[in-house]
């Protein structure tokens, strides 16, 4: 039988000892024979200093004498460190840290409890955030695993040994260890994975077929106690988080028992799936030590380059080989393939007769005379090129200078102007539009109202008959299924019948449906972007990305942005672009603008120059109107014709009231008010109206000799009710305007401003400008009179051959006149502050990783990627139709000066050049000072968005959120998810196959979903299984 004692030890008073153990009793005494040792602790560091506030760091504490005692305890602060005695030395002792209070928690005191004594270190150790997961790239690897994958995210560096690891639907297959670059970054092999190990319940010959779809699994991460980075897709389900494993590549060893001659061109390697999982830099060719520099990497070849000379006759680390030739080696991952060896064979090379070299020697001789000759030609056209462009320039400043004083007078007669405005502005606001009529302008440019799926009366486009909202809402619940939708706009993508247009109408159309889910649709529009990058950065002009719109994804982006900027161009940019319009429609308005060509004296756009010499004066007339205190002043031109001048009154009176909601001119007649002459309706054509040579030309106020101080009045065509809003015209003033809802109705009775037979004329001069009378076509005119049938080409070619200094100081009047404004509108938008949408800096900041990730070193890549995505997707859109945001009428004069300033706005975001020549557009000349100026806007306007702070994934799904419930309410997505429906049931067979295919939809069931809506919705065929 064996007993033992136990008991605790007392003090030393001496120090350390060796002492005698003596056990005795009644009985006797015995002593053992090992010496108890009183030892001294010592305790003198801890590292790591930092953890995650989830614990389960593994602190080391080094000091002497750690490992004895029977009773070991160590404390940070009052949490508890679990102590390892397994790995306990005499100079070494670790723990595992217990989960913090809170993050950024900081340890005052760590204590050491061995037996009776206690060792103290003071603030050994902080506890941060815990990590957390943004993206992980590439998302594919070979099955034998070893392939680099980027990890982003935060707090990376409080992570001593992270791992990633992989999961199949029950359990850990395997993982590896991760290399942490900084707090942001880490590089993680991805894990070695055998097949047949991996389970899955499903068995389905997608999920384990590798050589078809890939063997997909989970992708976790083992960061010390922290949990939510090992289930990714519960706790980041917003990320791509998936591994899908292909089959190894394969390459094939060299024939003739493993040696290749080397002739000095490329080195040629054959295989298989060579880029299933892998690019040209994952890659390392290695003949003997030194290094094959790989030029191209396709699914069946490997292409480098070796070495000019041969290798030593070794392997990859310095081996000698048996043959005395150098290996050649490929390594992938965690492969690595011998694929034999390489024999150089280049002294045939200088075994030249000295024939051949005498004319290679004379070859380079005439070569090097062509090569000076030619480049003589180049540097003298370079040098005539610069002094053309000083020339021009020269010529610019010099007609600059020669219209400067008259821009100054238009520019103060302009502000007067634009001052009044700015006052009713002040008072009644900018009439923008409501988020259902911006929608639609933006969504579905050139439709009406009523046009629109977004209307309680729209008509299906194919007359399909739906009668099911259940079904509708049961296809809604599909299109918030991620699976469903990304499958859906795939399968549309890739029917060729699927044109641009429909591209346009779906993408329009699933915004619609999505608009009180913009988070959701954030995280669809953000894959879809990733997959174009994808496309575009492997084709041979990464540049072009989003310059065009050929697929879904860029529609949607135009419409997401245009949701996202809706508050800040209301807030913030509305009001320098209404003024600039205004500015512009203002300047035009004081010369003679041709009513049927459009053309006008005043313009940015050489095309719509009035290059007729026109006299005129200006005439200064009174509106009387009932409702009216006063008279109102109007200047109009004694050439304007009788619709120019009611245009202009309507103007005036109804300066406070929108576009939409004032009489139209073809609603009013002009009534000449001329004492006891009487009153004289005033119109474009009556019966003092002649034809002279097949030719009539419009009445104007010269016509009918009006002067200066005439009396004029405004009175309804026809009169519907007796209370018509129109019998008494309203004050000018804003206390006088009439309420909006009058407005609204007067709208809804006269929706259509050519219902009457007077009118009908108007729209015929501004279609065609002609017309039948008597049997004979007659041709009307204003300002321009037309040519004759028999008149030559030459002749009008004339016209236009005229001297363009003439019409550049015109243009360039114009444009020192409305300078300011276009200045204020692009410092505007080109202007970084605290407003700036959260949207802009998140589709920048996506932009830049891509460009990382991806190797795009080019600065002009990127700077056209964000141009392309932003100012020439958005601004320009909106720079060229103001009317989509702003109720106004937008003349065609008035168009064709924006569009010039649109094409200086995407000039200006461009990097390249444009060198001045004779043959350089005029709006390039007009705005050749400018450009630079605002390009350096341009690129200072990214390097500042660029600089701003991360923004985090919670802020702007919790920005979309926002965004969502300002737009609720405001559309009935019912005719949207209808019109949808119209694409599923054309393309029904396609989609239902493409469910199928796809693993997620295939787990969800969502074909049947489909097939279940399909026969509700009185299909007359169902789909198989």
């Amino acid at each position: 039988l064996y007993y033992s004692v136990v008991c605790r030890t007392g003090p030393s008073l001496v120090g350390q000892q060796s002492a005698v153990v003596v056990i005795g009793n009644r009985a006797g005494v015995t002593r053992a024979q090992e010496k108890f040792q009183y030892k001294s602790v010592h305790l003198s560091d801890v590292n790591p200093k930092v953890g995650p506030q989830s614990g389960g760091t593994r602190l080391y504490l080094s000091g002497t004498n750690l490992n004895i005692g029977s009773n070991t305890e160590i404390f940070l602060d009052e949490l508890p460190c679990r102590v390892e005695r397994s790995l306990a030395s005499s100079k070494q002792l670790s723990c595992r840290t217990t989960p913090a209070p809170h993050s950024s928690f900081t340890v005052r005191q760590l204590v050491l409890r061995i037996d009776g004594s206690n060792h103290t270190l003071m603030n050994p150790f902080h506890y941060t955030k815990d990590p957390t997961i943004d993206r992980i790239y590439p998302l594919e690897s070979f099955l034998s695993g070893g392939r680099p994958l980027v990890v982003s995210g935060s707090n990376f560096t409080s992570i001593q040994s992270p791992r990633i690891a992989v999961f199949d639907e029950q359990s850990l297959v395997n993982e590896t260890s991760c290399h942490v670059i900084n707090a942001t970054t880490m590089s993680c092999p991805s894990p070695k994975v055998i097949e047949d190990g991996v389970q899955s319940p499903s068995r389905s010959p997608q999920v384990r077929d590798v050589s078809n779809s890939g063997l997909k699994l989970k992708i976790g991460f083992v960061m010390d106690d922290v949990q939510s980075v090992r289930d990714l897709q519960e706790f980041y389900p917003m990320i791509a988080s998936n591994l899908v494993y292909v089959l190894d590549p394969k390459l094939f060893p060299f024939e003739d028992k493993g040696i290749k001659l080397y002739k000095g061109e490329s080195l040629v390697i054959e295989g298989e799936n060579l880029r299933l999982a892998s690019s040209e830099h994952e890659v390392n060719v290695t003949i003997g030590t030194r290094s094959c520099n790989i030029t191209s990497l396709s699914m069946t070849q490997l292409v480098c380059f070796p070495p000019d000379v041969q290798p030593l006759g070794t392997d990859e680390i310095g081996r000698s080989t048996d043959n005395d030739l150098p290996a050649v080696v490929v390594k992938v991952g965690n492969l690595r393939y011998d694929i034999g060896f390489l024999r150089y064979e280049v002294s045939a090379a200088y075994e030249l007769p000295p024939l051949v070299i005498g004319c290679f020697v004379a070859a380079g001789a005439v070569l090097m005379l062509l090569s000076l000759i030619v480049l003589a030609i180049f540097k003298h056209k370079s040098t005539q090129a610069e002094r053309e462009y000083k020339r021009i320039q020269l010529q610019m400043d010099t007609l600059e200078n020669s219209v400067r004083s008259e821009c100054k007078q238009a520019f103060a007669e302009l502000q007067t102007d634009m001052t009044d405005l700015n006052n009713d502005l002040q008072t009644t606001g900018i009439p923008t539009l409501d988020h259902r009529a911006y929608i639609i302008k933006v969504f579905f440019p050139g439709l009406p109202d009523n046009g629109s799926p977004i209307s309680l009366d729209y008509k299906l486009s194919n007359g399909h008959p739906f009668n099911s909202e259940e079904s509708m809402a049961h296809f809604e619940q599909l299109i918030y299924n991620r699976s469903f939708l990304l499958v859906f706009i795939e399968t549309l993508e890739y029917q060729k019948s699927f044109t641009i247009r429909d591209k346009v109408n779906v993408a329009s159309l699933l915004m619609i449906i999505l608009m009180e889910k913009m988070d959701y649709a954030f995280d669809i529009l953000r894959e879809l972007l990733i997959k174009l990058i994808q496309k575009y950065v492997a084709s041979k002009h990464p540049q072009l990305l989003l310059r065009r719109t050929e697929s879904v994804v860029e529609k949607l982006l135009t419409n997401w942005m245009s949701l996202c900027m809706y508050k800040y161009i209301n807030e913030v940019a509305g009001s320098s672009l209404f003024l600039l319009f205004n500015a512009i429609k203002h300047q035009i308005e004081k010369g003679p603008i041709d009513y049927v060509t459009h053309d006008s004296r005043y313009s940015l756009s050489e095309e719509r120059l009035l290059r007729e010499q026109v006299d005129y004066s200006g005439v200064t007339i009174h509106v009387i109107q009932e409702g009216l205190v006063d008279k109102v002043q109007c200047r109009v031109l004694n050439c304007d014709t009788i619709s120019q001048v009611k245009s202009k009154i309507v103007d005036i009176i109804y300066k406070n009231v929108p576009f939409s909601q004032r009489p139209t001119v073809n609603e009013v007649d002009l009534e000449w008010r001329h004492g006891r002459g009487g009153h004289l309706i005033l119109a474009d054509e009556d019966l003092t109206s002649k034809v002279i040579n097949g030719c009539k030309r419009i009445n104007t106020l010269s016509h009918y000799g009006i002067k200066d101080i005439a009396v004029m009045g405004l009175i309804v065509k026809e009169r519907r009710s007796s209370n018509h809003l129109y019998e008494t015209i309203p004050s000018h003033s804003p206390s006088h305007s009439p309420s909006r809802n009058s407005y609204n109705t007067y709208s809804n009775n006269y929706s259509n401003p050519y219902s009457n037979n007077y009118s009908h004329y108007y729209s015929t001069i501004n279609t065609n400008s002609t017309r039948v009378c008597d049997d004979r076509q007659v041709r009307t005119w204003h300002l321009v009179k037309p040519f004759d049938d028999n008149h030559t080409a030459s002749s009008k070619d004339q016209l236009h051959k005229a001297i363009p200094e003439i019409y550049l100081t015109r243009l360039l009047s114009t444009k020192g006149t409305i300078q300011k404004y276009v200045d204020d509108f692009l410092s505007t938008i080109l202007t970084v502050n605290d407003k700036l949408p959260l949207a802009v800096k998140w589709l920048f900041d996506l932009l830049d990783s891509a460009a990382a990730d991806y190797g795009i070193t080019d600065p002009e890549v990127i700077h056209a990627w964000k141009s392309n995505s932003l100012p020439l997707r958005f601004w320009v859109n909106l720079v060229k139709n103001p009317d989509f945001l702003f109720d106004i009428e937008k003349s065609s004069a008035v168009d064709s000066c924006l569009s010039v300033i649109a094409q200086t706005f995407m000039d200006s975001c461009s990097t390249q050049e444009h060198r001045l020549g004779k043959d350089s557009p005029s709006n390039k000349l007009l705005f050749a000072r400018d450009i630079p100026v605002y390009r350096k806007m341009v690129s200072k306007y990214y390097s500042e968005i660029a600089s701003l702070p991360p923004i985090h994934e919670s802020d702007i799904v919790a920005n979309m959120n926002d965004i969502s419930l300002s737009y609720t309410g405001e559309v009935d997505t019912y005719n949207a998810l209808r019109e949808l429906y119209v694409y599923v049931s054309r393309y029904r067979e396609q989609l239902f196959e493409g469910l199928c295919c796809d693993v997620q939809s295939q787990r969800q069931h969502l074909h049947l979903k489909l097939e279940t809506i399909a026969f509700s919705m009185g299909s007359q065929e169902t789909m198989l299984v």
